[in-house]
């Protein structure tokens, strides 16, 4: 694997969006090639010429540009409360953000190394906007933290992967402004834990002594960990092989599963909402990019996973994909992308059909259609949706202050996705080749 330094867009984010153990593989900067135009309901560029640029309100420009699709946007974090903030999840109920950040530091102080794991309860302002309240810092001090998850079936238990103690590793994630490259850093003393909050008042100092461990010893880094919905399955990154291998832990038994073993990074994993399937990132095609890859959980009677089947890559070509994250009701998936450049990360959604006929036969309809989502200068990354998909909550820079934040928007399906189903009657020959039949949705 190699062991180097990717070079990205001066977004900050955390190891979880990593692409390989230690430092990882450099990707040649792209220049952007300008914004597209407007996708057209069944995803393919619309007719109509873009929305003419106003440089003095480029916020209309990529609130325009986004309808709609995205409308009423907000940000949800800020400069003066956080260096940097992002990879953000919703709760089931909608009431709570999960959230990793690099809090200000005092003045005359030099900021953290490392990201700290944050809730926030999301609330609405006095100006009728989503905004978030109540910060609280639920890791332990000095620890490097990365992506953190609401526990689907209890709402007092957050699960998140830390170091407990400061990472050993002397080089420190992010954008190296001396250098303008980006570092991640996956250090062996990472592990998946999870904390309950039942008793704890908020705002309240996490030790590690408050933290369980879910996997890992300290040995390798284990992190980017998920759920499933009924909390049974915990899927997670480990390089203990010395690549990004997936596993799953069953959380009934404590037996851990093997999932994902190529040769290569394998990452990010994601169930989808009826957990019958994984989407995960990769660079095993070895062509120095990330792609995106979904497939089938096969599980026994019980519903114990035994391992993952028909894996299917779903986006191609010379560019870095990557933050994959179902809708929750459809067949689409967003994931950040640099097809518009290096420099200009945006998210897109891609199709991620899978279906039966009637007659029993197999189909998909993988990646045939992808439709662009953000369009604002600077990084749009980490989409992730409501638990009713009507909210998207996303990382960008697109804010004054030029730095990565946090950000929240109203949410509409374009109608290229329709609503997922397991079965499509075979009524018509587009079904039996494959495609989906007319009204119809796979």
């Amino acid at each position: 694997m190699n062991r180097s330094i990717m070079l990205l867009a001066p977004v900050v984010l955390a190891a979880c969006t990593g692409t390989s153990t230690g430092s990882v593989r450099e990707v040649g900067t792209i220049s952007p090639t300008g914004a597209t135009a407007p996708t057209g309901a069944a995803g393919s560029p619309a007719n109509a010429s873009p929305p003419a640029t106003d440089p003095s309100n480029p916020a209309a420009d990529w609130a325009s540009a986004e309808a709609p699709i995205l409308t009423n946007a907000v940000q949800l974090t800020f400069g003066r409360d956080w260096v940097r903030a992002g990879e953000n999840y919703i709760d089931p109920s909608g009431k709570r953000v999960l959230f990793q950040g690099v809090p200000q530091p005092e003045a005359g102080k030099a900021p953290d190394d490392h990201y700290a794991m944050v809730l926030a309860d999301l609330v609405i302002g006095t100006d009728g906007k989503p905004t978030l309240a109540n910060s609280w810092i639920i890791s332990p001090k000095g620890s490097a933290n990365t992506c953190g998850w609401f526990d689907p079936k209890d709402p007092d238990r957050i699960i998140f992967a830390t170091t407990l103690v400061a990472p050993t590793a002397s080089n420190s994630p992010g954008y190296q402004r001396g250098t303008g490259r980006y570092r991640w850093s996956f250090p062996p003393e990472m592990r998946i834990v999870s904390l309950d909050l039942k008793g704890r008042a908020k705002g309240s100092e996490i030790t590690p002594a408050d933290l369980r461990t879910l996997v890992g010893d300290g040995s390798a880094y284990v992190a980017e960990g998920n759920l499933s919905a009924d909390g049974r399955h915990l899927i997670y990154c480990s390089l203990a092989t010395g690549q990004g291998d997936l596993y799953s832990l069953d959380l009934q038994t404590g037996a851990t599963t093997p999932l994902v073993r190529e040769p290569g990074y394998d990452g990010g994993p994601f169930f989808s909402p009826d957990a019958s399937r994984i989407c995960f990132r990769s660079d095993r095609t070895g062509d120095g990019h990330l792609q995106l890859f979904v497939g089938d959980l096969d599980r026994t009677a019980d519903g114990r996973i035994l391992g993952v089947s028909r894996v299917h890559q779903l986006t191609m070509g010379d560019t870095v994909n990557w933050g994959p994250f179902w809708h929750p009701g459809s067949t689409a998936m967003a994931y950040a992308t640099s097809e518009l450049g290096h420099q200009n990360y945006e998210v897109f959604l891609i199709d991620s059909a899978r279906w039966t006929t009637g007659a029993g036969m197999p189909m998909q309809r993988d990646g045939s259609t992808k439709v662009r989502v953000t369009h604002a200068a600077g990084a749009d990354v980490l989409p992730a949706f409501s638990a009713d998909g009507r909210r998207m909550i996303w990382t960008s820079k697109r804010g004054p202050e030029n730095t990565s934040q946090v950000w929240l928007a109203d949410f509409a399906l374009p109608a290229a996705f329709e609503p997922a189903r397991d079965v499509v009657a075979p009524n018509d020959a587009a079904a039996k080749e494959g495609a989906s039949a007319p009204g119809q949705t796979p």
